[in-house]
């Protein structure tokens, strides 16, 4: 598969979405105890490796490059996220 399909497959993939938003309260919560971001970077990198490995990746996709591309959807999907989460903050301040 082409990258671009792969990466497209990411973005719209439920389960991934759900444990990025899932990652992003967990995050909130443990901002007072630990810096908000070593969660997040954490948690991008495990869910980019576990779903791969866990649902299993094509026969004609490399676990490595399905990792990979996973990287760079969950940023992908993380930005859109925290924007939205900016978004709403601003427009509940007021």
């Amino acid at each position: 598969m082409p990258y671009l399909d792969i990466y497209l497959a990411q973005l719209t993939d439920p389960f991934r979405i759900g444990l990025l938003v899932a990652l992003l309260v967990t995050a909130a919560n443990t901002a007072p105890t630990l810096n908000r971001w070593i969660p997040i970077a954490l948690g991008v990198v495990f869910v980019a490796v576990l779903i791969p490995f866990s649902f299993g990746a094509s026969d004609d996709i490399a676990k490595a490059f399905a990792v990979a591309v996973g990287l760079v959807s969950n940023i992908t999907l993380l930005a859109v996220l925290l924007g939205a989460k900016a978004l709403y903050s601003r427009l509940a301040r007021g």
